[in-house]
């Protein structure tokens, strides 16, 4: 061991660990560890690393189904979609960086997605987004909200991946903490998947991508900590990425994936090289020697600790077998990328650093892993809130309370953010944001089927009611897929939420694990990767609890991809799915009452099968020309989208039971909007009885306006409306 000198429990506490966790390594060492050693301890057991607040209630949500491959564990989750394929999908947030630098806090949460994807042997075919920002009129909204969208089209397009769909939300509750969660989705031959196990003493370790710098050093640990007024002065732990140098890797690493040099391989993420080398060796039950001289470098005089904490992107760390070194070498200078051998895999069990012709590290890899702290945090779920009766509600013009409706930040057209973004780039893009359609829909590349891709989460929901709002995500991303015509197959999920050591927040994060495991299972809909993102918060006030859930479904003929952009005059609107008119934590009573309380609509899990399964069939059969799922703001906010995507007018007749609000802007769960020919609107409704499923023919299209029982709107008013909030709101941005 070198005279580096020991640490002690003041530095250990300024990286973010306890006098427990201290003590933990005291015992594992049997002596102080040195700077080196603690840095490396300190991002392995940080929250971002080792989920040591969540990861005893992530064991809840089912993992395992007939088209699953690999679960959580891996890079990303990967599902068998037939002939021979596999899809390769994970969604990571890049929440705290994106807040900080906008632009490459986005940017590089785009590139370090790709790579969790095609580390594993996935070429990737598609990026998702999910974004929340602080309220508008707030100061550093419109900044933040520019430099996001710049990023993620900057690096998305530059890599040639279409960005394809995803969610974005306005609200006070993000202004100290913005959400940018991304999502990947990569496709591979189902005998060619690339795993992380380093298995096996003596095989050499392969660096390659970029040079190593000082930018990201500590990112996992501020990851993993609440903003606060020295927030700006975190700066230098984001990353910067480079977009062209990825899209060589990409190419470099699956050239040499058609080789058989590999034993194992992964990225370089958050804790850069030591995550990777930690993570490979413990899977692979070796241990692992590193020579930093050798690590390559573009900043001089770096340190051990700098170069093995160090987050710059781009990066990635492979286990070849031995003798095929000049194999890929070869590969990775001809696309220009730096390769350099820095190491090998040994049979100790340690991690061992050398630098400068000293030892600077030694340890047992075990601890960082098994001895990771796994807390059962104390937890108090929050009070159930009171059912809001709709007659209790003003009854306003609902033809106004639309118009409304559609320029408010949610529901207006985010036509802004998605024209930044290349959307069909690779040509295999069917569907995609401003497609209308519920799901991004992209075609498995020479072949008949396709992906159906969507994000789903309503925080407000889960504010109010945490185990509803956990299965409200679940069964939103699966009702999206089901209306494009695909099967849903497994979902990822990135879970957003604010200081664990709090019991209200960590009852928040509990319940929702608990509705999202229970729809999951219900509906087989297994999770097979994530995300956790914890200590959102800002001078102790958290965001809304926020769990993003991506999901993947599959379509064998893509000719037969639903949407809701076709409808035609004379087709009937049937309403699929039972209307009680729910208004609790509802789009209307946050923009037309101004309030944000009640209890939000229950989710009935059977139902939700049904009917979706219904819905499946019919558009299999060919019976429907437009299907629409309902959710923010209802029957009448859905009928809009039908109509400006369909650009004719419609009918709603008014409800005989509910008043106007429950009626046309209640957010009932488990229901669609179907459009039926005349001729096929018998049929649909005799096996809609037959089914079990309620369906009720409502209205019509026809016309120009948009008729909500007697009052009208004009289509081409509500279309200016809608396009219009968001480029005045970046007007000065």
């Amino acid at each position: 061991m070198s005279m580096a000198k020991a640490t002690d429990f003041e530095q250990a506490r300024a990286l973010g660990l306890n006098e427990s966790e201290w003590q933990v390594i005291l015992d594992r060492l049997g002596r102080r560890p040195n700077e080196t050693e603690l840095g490396i301890f300190s991002v392995m057991w940080s929250e971002h690393c080792s989920y040591k607040s969540s990861r005893r209630h992530l064991r809840k949500l089912p993992t395992t189904g007939e088209c699953v491959i690999c679960g959580p564990g891996e890079n990303a989750g990967v599902i068998d979609i037939g002939g021979g394929l596999a899809c390769i999908f994970k969604m990571e947030s890049h929440n705290h960086p994106s807040y900080i630098e906008p632009y490459q806090g986005a940017a590089t949460g785009v590139g370090g997605i790709m790579r969790d994807v095609f580390t594993m042997g996935a070429r990737p075919v598609a990026l998702l987004n999910a974004l929340r920002f602080g309220s508008p009129d707030h100061p550093k909204t419109r900044t933040l909200v520019s430099g996001v969208v710049a990023g993620i089209g900057g690096y998305g397009n530059c890599v040639g991946v279409p960005t394809v769909g995803g969610e974005t939300n306005f609200h006070a509750g993000y202004n100290g903490n913005i959400l940018v969660n991304a999502m990947c989705v990569g496709i591979a031959k189902k005998d060619s998947i690339f795993y992380s196990a380093a298995k096996g003493a003596g095989n050499p370790v392969l660096y390659v991508g970029a040079k190593t710098g000082r930018d990201g050093i500590h990112g996992a640990t501020m990851a993993s900590a609440e903003f606060d007024d020295q927030t700006e002065a975190k700066r230098p732990t984001v990353q910067v990425g480079d977009p062209f140098t990825e899209k060589r890797l990409i190419e470099a690493c699956l050239e040499l994936m058609q080789t058989s040099c590999i034993v194992a391989i992964q990225d370089m993420g958050a804790a850069g090289l030591t995550s990777s080398s930690v993570e490979m060796a413990d899977k692979g039950g070796v241990g692992i020697d590193l020579n930093l001289d050798h690590v390559p470098q573009r900043e001089t005089h770096m340190t051990p600790v700098e170069m093995m904490l160090s987050e710059s992107q781009e990066r990635m760390l492979i286990v070849l077998r031995q003798g095929k070194e000049s194999i890929a070498e070869e590969i990775f200078k001809r696309w220009e990328l730096d390769v350099a051998l820095i190491g090998k895999t040994t049979d100790t069990g340690r991690m061992v650093l050398h630098h400068k012709g000293h030892t600077v590290c030694d340890i047992p890899i075990g601890p960082l892993g098994d001895d990771a702290p796994n807390y059962d945090r104390p937890w108090q779920a929050p009070a159930p809130l009171k059912k809001i009766d709709a007659q209790d509600v003003p009854n306003r013009d609902p033809a106004q309370a639309l118009l409304i409706l559609m320029h408010s930040p949610d529901m207006a057209s985010k036509r802004w953010i998605w024209e930044q973004y290349d959307r069909h780039v690779m040509a295999d893009t069917i569907k995609a944001s401003g497609g209308a359609a519920d799901a991004a829909v992209v075609r498995v590349h020479g072949t008949d089927k396709a992906l159906a891709i969507s994000s789903d989460c309503t925080p407000r929901y889960v504010t109010a009611d945490p185990f509803e709002g956990g299965k409200q995500a679940v069964v939103e991303c699966w009702r999206n897929i089901i209306a494009t015509g695909a099967k849903p197959m497994a979902v990822t999920d990135c879970l957003n939420f604010g200081n664990p050591e709090r019991p209200d927040i960590m009852g928040q994060f509990v319940r929702a694990i608990d509705g999202m495991a229970e729809a999951c299972t219900v509906l087989n809909f297994p999770v097979v990767s994530g995300n956790v993102s914890l200590y959102n918060e800002t001078a102790g006030s958290a965001i809304p609890p926020t769990p993003a859930i991506g999901g993947v479904g599959l379509m064998d003929d893509v000719t037969r991809a639903m949407g809701f952009g076709a409808a035609k005059a004379g087709d009937a609107l049937v309403l699929l799915g039972q209307s009680a008119g729910w208004l609790g934590a509802s789009l209307y009573l946050r923009e037309i009452e101004c309030r944000e309380d009640g209890a939000p609509p229950p989710v009935n899990l059977a139902q939700e099968r049904r009917i979706g399964l219904f819905v499946l069939d019919g558009i299999t059969a060919g019976q429907f020309t437009a299907v629409h799922d309902l959710s923010d703001g209802g029957l009448a906010c859905a009928a809009a989208d039908l109509a400006l995507a369909s650009r004719c007018g419609l009918n709603i007749l008014a409800s005989k039971t509910l008043p106007n609000a429950g009626w046309f802007f209640g957010e009932d769960q488990g229901r669609y909007l179907l459009a039926v020919s005349a001729n096929q609107l018998p049929g649909v409704l005799t096996q809609a009885q037959a089914a079990g499923v309620d369906a009720a023919h409502i209205g019509t299209i026809q016309g120009t306006d948009i008729t909500l029982g007697n009052t009208s709107l004009g289509l081409d008013l509500l279309r200016r409306s809608y396009e219009s909030w968001l480029p005045d709101m970046m007007e000065d941005a």
